[in-house]
């Protein structure tokens, strides 16, 4: 149903999830300009503009951009099932979790290889930012779902 405030929250939560695939979590430049190191929810790329070579590891990374699916599923199963607003706490709650691991993984591997590749550190970018505003919507969902809830359960008294 789309005309419920939670579904909204919910589709944010989608498409927050979505474009971190995009977006780099964290980027460098060697000082000495001899590399670029890009990382995504999926890969890492490291890229030397002198020879034009780049390199993609994807390794440990893919299991950021798995948690990521994995949410993005769950939160598309969560829209569906509107009837049934106990089974939506459960799965926001699940979400939530899955949200959590995503950005813990994420800042995991970004301070990995600030510590471990460079000395000037990189920056973060906005994909790592992303699950953040992500679990913010579903927190908010979860709200909304909970109060329709209370609403229903109030209106079953009354009866």
């Amino acid at each position: 149903m789309l005309q419920r405030i939670q579904t909204i929250f919910l589709l944010l939560v989608v498409i927050c999830m979505s474009v971190t695939f995009f977006f780099p979590l964290w980027t460098l430049l060697a000082e000495d300009g001899s590399k670029i190191y890009e990382l995504f929810n999926l890969k890492l790329n490291s890229y030397s503009p002198e020879d034009g070579s780049l390199n993609e590891l994807y390794f440990p990374y893919s299991f950021v951009a798995s948690l990521a699916a994995a949410s993005i599923t769950i939160a598309i199963i969560e829209i569906t099932k509107f009837n049934n607003r106990l089974l939506q706490m459960k799965l926001g709650a699940l979400n939530a979790m899955l949200m959590a691991a995503t950005m813990g993984l994420s800042v995991y591997f970004a301070t990995d290889l600030i510590t471990s590749e460079v000395s000037n550190g990189g920056k973060y970018g906005l994909g790592l930012f992303l699950p953040a505003a992500a679990m913010i919507c579903n927190i908010i969902a979860n709200r909304f779902i909970r109060k329709d809830e209370r609403l229903v359960r109030s209106v079953d008294r009354i009866r």
